[in-house]
């Protein structure tokens, strides 16, 4: 086991400060309970010197709230900040706090600028030093005490060796002339605000598989949505604890109105039946009596049908992003992520000063490369003009060589007097038609129209601070995770 000393007392904790206000760089890492509580909270902050090692217990303290001494530690400049993936520990310290911070560094964002195919801690830790760390209290619930050995033992391997795998990074970040890159990345990071958590009543449209269910499907499976969030706040437990989306989805299609029907449903276990059983019914019926009225839109799934042209570009972009990308040994969502690429072909800039208003961009792309990414919207743009021109050549050829050559005014006409009788012919052929499959015509389909051209713009992925930051352990694939 590391050694490492538990903080848990308010006295030991400021003396803790004050010690870390005289460091240049200190490593941090937290642990939150967002597995086990539907509020979820700081529940251990672990730091780090090139000295000692710490374990500071915000629950034994008395809540995120007494971590106040931390403050100026992580506001001060002079002090670097290491963490790994330090999106959701500034955002909880931030929510839960109200810290600042000054002088950051991120070791998952140096691994990604400099082309790591592994982006975790474990795996960096490993390929660096050689050393294996624990996994197995990853989602452990860190709000229980006490903590158990495993558990600290866990927590404090987490930073110990953040700060020489800094010094690497910071390295090999210098040599590939990328260094600025990080630091753009982690100032944007420190400034970064994050919506008031809130319950999202539209969240069931989310749900994968939900807008392929029929109109009264949906309804129903909405009130599930708000049943499940009802109880989930009341017993203080994750929602997807309370009911999987998958069996709220089973639910809503088969319309169980009743105990039994419900119980033969797959995911609905006999606890679920018992605890919640008459209330999932009740909220079924509720589904089905709702109106049923048209689908509601999201902004993070209704965003704005793209016309061709605005496709296109967006085409070559990427066209242009995948081998820059792979010369650059980078992921290209890292060099440029797809709502970034979606923002540029929306917006057509045709100056680096209409670049850096786009906000989905990040500074150093913009410095590095607005020219590269000008220079293709300025060919492709040419191209287009250059295939419309020769388009509208053969166009105008096409209908020269279709067009009959008049022989004399008396023989112009002759044609002429025919040509109405004929046309005369046809449209009183085509009325007859018309009366008599009046009855069989399809009425004008507006609503194609209309979504293409009002629906937002603003998707989730090109609103990245419309949304919160996953937890740790959770949804955040190799980079968070071990």
């Amino acid at each position: 086991m590391p050694d490492f000393e538990i903080v848990s007392q308010k006295s030991e904790l400021e003396k803790l400060a004050g010690q870390l206000l005289r460091e240049d760089v200190v490593a941090f890492d937290t642990e939150a309970d967002s597995f086990y509580h539907y509020f979820d909270k700081v529940c251990l902050v672990q730091v780090a010197t090139r000295k000692a090692c710490w374990l500071i217990d915000p629950i034994e303290l008395g809540g995120p709230e007494h971590l106040a001494p931390l403050a100026p530690v992580f506001a001060s400049p002079k002090v670097r900040v290491l963490f790994h993936a330090a999106e959701y520990d500034i955002y909880v310290l931030k929510r839960d706090c109200g810290f600042e911070f000054a002088n950051l560094f991120d070791t998952m964002i140096s691994a990604q600028l400099l082309g790591y195919p592994s982006i975790g801690l474990a795996a960096l830790i490993e390929k660096h030093f050689g050393v294996s760390l624990p996994k197995d209290e990853q989602r452990s619930d860190w709000s229980r005490r006490p903590l158990t050995d495993k558990q600290l033992s866990y927590a404090a391997s987490d930073v110990l060796y953040l700060i020489k795998l800094a010094e690497k990074l910071e390295k090999e970040l210098g040599r590939a002339g990328r260094l600025d890159w990080a630091v753009d990345d982690f100032e944007a990071l420190c400034g970064r605000r994050w919506p008031e958590r809130e319950f999202d009543e539209l969240g069931y449209l989310r749900i994968k598989g939900a807008r392929a269910l029929d109109p009264v499907s949906l309804a129903v499976l909405r009130e599930l949505f708000l049943l499940r969030d009802q109880r989930a706040q009341e017993i203080d437990r994750p929602p997807f604890k309370v009911l999987g989306n998958g069996t709220l989805l089973e639910i809503a299609r088969a319309q169980a109105t009743d105990l039994d029907e419900l119980g033969e449903l797959k995911g609905v276990t006999d606890l679920i039946l018992k605890r919640l059983g008459k209330d999932i019914v009740a909220s079924v019926k509720k589904g089905l009596r709702k109106p049923h009225g048209p689908i509601p839109r999201l902004d993070a799934v209704a965003r704005r049908r793209m016309d061709r042209r605005t496709e296109k570009r967006l085409g070559a972009l990427k066209d242009w992003r995948g081998p820059r990308a792979s010369a650059l040994k980078l992921d290209p969502g890292v060099l440029c992520p797809n709502a970034a690429l979606e923002a540029i072909a929306w917006a057509a800039p045709s100056s680096s000063e209409d670049l850096k208003g786009l906000p989905e961009l990040k500074a150093w792309f913009v410095r590095e490369f607005a020219d590269e990414v000008l220079g293709v919207l300025e060919r492709h743009a040419a191209e287009i003009e250059a295939a419309g021109d020769a388009s509208a050549s053969e166009e105008g050829e096409s209908a020269a060589a279709a067009r009959p050559r008049r022989s004399g005014r008396r023989s112009g006409r002759k044609r002429s007097g025919a040509s109405r009788k004929k046309k005369a012919r046809a449209k009183a052929a085509a009325a007859r038609a018309a009366n008599a499959g009046a009855d069989d015509a399809p009425a004008p389909d507006t609503k194609a129209g209309a979504e293409g051209s009002t629906s937002a713009r603003d998707g989730a992925s090109s609103a990245p601070d419309a949304e919160r930051p996953s937890s740790k352990g959770g949804s955040r694939g190799s980079g968070r995770s071990r």
